[in-house]
């Protein structure tokens, strides 16, 4: 009995790691219909998505967690609109070009055209566990309102090598713990936005026009969301007087020619910079109150450590006060902020993407 041990500990090890399931999408693929379910290639990503195979009931992947679906997304530009449903958990896109740039989900939506914000989105993720790695997301609606280039409603959800672009409204990080790593985000209006406890580390958030780079939307104070942008870096693409300004909106004197680090959506918006590089642009403000002076006294704004010539703390508008101890700083690290009841640990998940 001792001999044969060895043999079927090896047996169980191999059928546990062959539950993952992996197909790829190829735009010469033919398409698939429902009947499909066997195939491993498909044209379109939304193809892939209805019709791959699933893992076997409770199988686990080589990790020990739920088996996944990755979706090898061969170089190229998709010109369609990717919904990811929640009875769809656990799902990998990968990117299979040298970088983000070469395999692009794009869409053309505004607000207007749709018939509102939360019907622009190129890509609508609600499944949980979602997870991306060296794409791109894009909606190309330009300056012309509210347009959106995912919107992200995932738990335990992780970008990792990726590029979101748009300009207003760009990335809906609404619900649930989102981790974004190496990642590329622009916009120019509210262009991270929603109520999602989401880390933004060692990534590049750029302006592309005057305006407010998150629009958080925290709407109560025991509520565990927010936002953290971490040892990242702010850029912006703004002229000395750009022509492209914003107006703030009723009441205000002037349109801004600046960046603000945020605004709140809701009462109770929170948003931290940590050892992050802030350019000239940002307005010596920091923050906008959204025309409301109740909101001065719920939302939560701090910054820590930060660098370059918009770091100024000082010059910030009183009601922010926010500047973080260390010990508070550390309680947004990504180990921390979104470690929640089942102790996930984002950075370890992250590190096993390509």
């Amino acid at each position: 009995m001792r001999s044969a041990l060895p043999v079927l500990l090896f047996i169980s090890t191999f059928t546990t790691a062959a539950q993952e399931i992996h197909v790829r999408v190829d735009p010469s693929a033919p398409h698939a219909d429902p009947g499909n379910e066997d195939r491993t290639v498909f044209p379109t990503i939304q193809n892939a998505i209805d019709h791959h195979p699933w893992p076997a009931p409770n199988s686990l992947g080589k990790d020990g967690k739920p088996a996944r679906v990755y979706l090898e997304v061969a170089p190229g530009t998709y010109h369609e609109r990717v919904i990811i449903t929640q009875n769809h958990p656990n799902l990998t896109l990968i990117g299979t070009g040298r970088r983000p740039e070469d395999t692009v989900i794009t869409n053309s939506l505004d607000a207007k055209q749709a018939g509102g914000t939360f019907f622009t989105e190129t890509v609508q993720v609600n499944g949980a566990a979602f997870q991306a790695d060296n794409l791109t997301f894009e909606n190309t609606a330009g300056n012309t309102g509210q347009a959106v280039a995912i919107a992200v409603r995932s738990d335990r959800a992780i970008f990792k090598h990726c590029r979101f672009l748009g300009h207003q409204d760009t990335l809906f990080a609404d619900y649930g713990r989102q981790y974004y790593l190496d990642s590329y985000i622009e916009g120019g209006v509210d262009f991270i936005f929603g109520n999602a406890a989401a880390v933004f580390e060692r990534s590049e958030i750029h302006a592309n026009g005057p305006g407010f780079l998150t629009a958080q939307s925290r709407t109560s104070p025991d509520q565990p969301t927010g936002y953290v942008i971490l040892s990242s870096k702010v850029s912006s693409g703004l002229e000395p007087n750009p022509p492209n300004s914003i107006n703030m909106g009723e009441g205000s004197p002037a349109p801004i020619r600046t960046i603000f680090l945020g605004r709140p959506w809701r009462p109770y918006s929170r948003v931290v910079y940590i050892h992050t590089e802030l350019p000239a642009d940002i307005n010596p403000a920091g923050w906008n109150n959204w025309n409301n002076p109740a909101n001065e006294k719920t939302a939560f704004y701090g910054e820590f450590g930060n660098t370059g010539p918009g770091a100024n703390f000082l010059s910030r508008v009183p009601w922010s006060h926010r500047r973080l101890t260390s010990e508070q700083a550390n309680q947004f690290l990504p180990q921390t902020f979104l470690r929640g009841t089942d102790n996930w640990n984002p950075i370890d998940e992250a590190a096993r993407l390509p």
